[in-house]
C-alpha cells in the first residue's frame, strides 16, 4: 500500500482553481470602465451644451422682435394665474370659516346628555311638590 500515493492536487485536474484576478487586474479594469463611462458622459453633455447654445442664438432675433407683445402677453397670464389663485383660496377660506360657525353653533346649541339627565332630575323633584301644592 505504500506503493500506491495519493493524488496531490497537482495531478489531480478536479481539484485545480483558477488563479485568484489580482488587485492590480481589479483596478485597471474599474479604470478603463471609469474612463469609458466618463468619456461618453464628458461628450453628451457638450452636444447638449452646444445645442442650448445653438437654440439660444437662434431664438434671441425671434424674441427680441416679438417682445413688446410677449412680455405684456406674459405679465397678463401672470395677474390671470394670480387672480385666480387668489379668488380659490380666498373661497377655500370662506368654506372653512363658515364649516367652522356651524359646527360652533351646533354644538353650543344642542342639548347636552348630562344637561338633559339634570333637567330630568329637576323634573323628578318638582312633581312631587307641584302635586303637593295643588292638593
Amino acid at each position: 500500500m505504500s506503493d500506491q500515493q495519493k493524488p496531490t492536487d497537482q495531478q489531480d485536474p478536479t481539484s485545480q482553481r483558477l488563479p485568484e484576478p489580482t488587485q492590480t487586474s481589479k483596478q485597471v479594469v474599474r479604470l478603463i470602465t471609469a474612463t469609458t463611462i466618463g468619456a461618453a458622459l464628458l461628450g453628451l453633455s457638450a452636444l447638449i451644451l452646444t445645442g442650448t447654445v445653438l437654440a439660444l442664438i437662434l431664438a434671441t432675433p425671434v424674441l427680441v422682435i416679438f417682445s413688446p407683445i410677449l412680455v405684456p402677453a406674459a405679465a397678463l397670464l401672470f395677474l390671470f394665474t394670480v387672480g385666480f389663485l387668489f379668488s380659490g383660496g380666498c373661497c377655500v377660506a370662506a368654506i372653512a370659516a363658515l364649516t367652522w360657525i356651524y359646527k360652533y353653533v351646533a354644538r353650543n346649541n344642542a342639548p347636552r346628555s348630562d344637561q338633559l339627565q339634570l333637567d330630568h332630575g329637576r323634573m323628578k323633584i318638582a312633581s312631587p311638590a307641584t302635586d303637593n301644592a295643588e292638593g
